[in-house]
């Protein structure tokens, strides 16, 4: 009976001995990593929080990281119009109205040879684009839309990235300045500073920039007089021959024109040179009477006889 026993409480203790060994060893398992099972991986700061507005849509990295692309878009617009000065004028208004600007604006006003028109170049927010240009494409006939983009994300990256990095080694200059006591290791230090500074300041100037042509897109607009816009090439053998005749007249016009210009100038010339010519000749006439008049000047006379000698 005490051999029974003695084997049930052997068992029973070798069972409750295993089981805390299995314990153990899930525990262990689960928690090896150093980190609970099912906790996610903590997301990274938003790439490009504080880029310019311009920026378009997203991108998702490795870890959850969103990335901000940021694009450059620019292009060319061609319109006809009746009044083509007065479209520039509702073309400013519709962009100051959508929050951009014009930064260059040139006008030809209307000749008896040429007729009036205008190129813009204007800044629109990038996130108003479509919308501008619809407004804008209604001041007239689309003659021709160009619209291109540019990812300059990596590049805004690379300027943050460098930017920061500068910053903090100058904020470590600015920190070793203010405890330097020896004159050399200041000097030394202000070279260093005013070297990093230079290089901070010239990189976040890059920054901006990209930044302004991120969120303001930039649109080149031609607005010219209905009629004006180039004709297709010609598409037959008579208008191939029109073509070549309004060429011919063109051409023939230009030289009459260029004629023009320079027979007053021929005409002044061909007085001046007649007027040398006359002097010269009149000098050479007068020294070739001096010389005859002289005496002893080497001309002779032939003797003159009569009848009868």
């Amino acid at each position: 009976m005490r051999r029974i026993v003695a084997v049930t409480g052997v068992l029973l203790g070798a069972l409750l001995l295993s089981g805390c060994t299995m314990s153990d060893s899930g525990s262990s398992s689960d928690g090896g990593s150093g980190g609970s099972v099912g906790m996610p991986a903590p997301v990274g700061p938003e790439i490009g929080g504080d880029s310019a507005g311009g920026s378009s849509g997203g991108d998702t990295a490795g870890g959850g990281t969103v990335v901000q692309r940021q694009v450059v878009t620019t292009g060319s617009v061609s319109l006809s119009a009746d009044a083509p000065l007065d479209a520039a004028d509702k073309a400013t208004k519709i962009v100051e109205a959508k929050g951009g600007r014009v930064d260059d604006r040139v006008e030809q006003a209307p000749t008896d040879t040429q007729k009036p028109s205008a190129r813009l170049t204007l800044r629109i927010p990038s996130d108003r684009l479509t919308a501008t240009l619809a407004e804008l494409e209604k001041l007239g006939e689309t003659n021709q839309v160009s619209i291109s983009s540019s990812d300059v994300t990596t590049k805004a990256q690379d300027l943050d990235a460098r930017v920061k990095a500068l910053q903090t080694s100058v904020d470590r200059l600015l920190s070793l300045m203010a405890k330097a006591t020896d004159t050399t290791d200041l000097i030394t230090i202000e070279s260093a500073l005013s070297e990093r500074q230079a290089e901070l300041d010239s990189l976040r100037a890059q920054r901006d920039y990209l930044s302004g042509q991120v969120e303001l897109s930039t649109i080149t607009l031609d607005i010219v007089a209905t009629g004006v816009a180039p004709a297709g090439t010609p598409g037959d053998f008579w208008g191939g021959l029109a073509a070549g005749w309004a060429a011919l007249v063109a051409f023939l016009g230009g030289i009459v024109v260029v004629i023009g210009v320079v027979l007053p100038w021929a005409a002044l010339t061909a007085v001046v040179v007649l007027i040398v010519w006359w002097i010269v000749r009149a000098a050479k006439r007068r020294r070739t009477r001096n010389a005859q008049s002289e005496p002893g000047s080497g001309t002779t006379t032939s003797p003159q006889y009569t009848e009868g000698h």
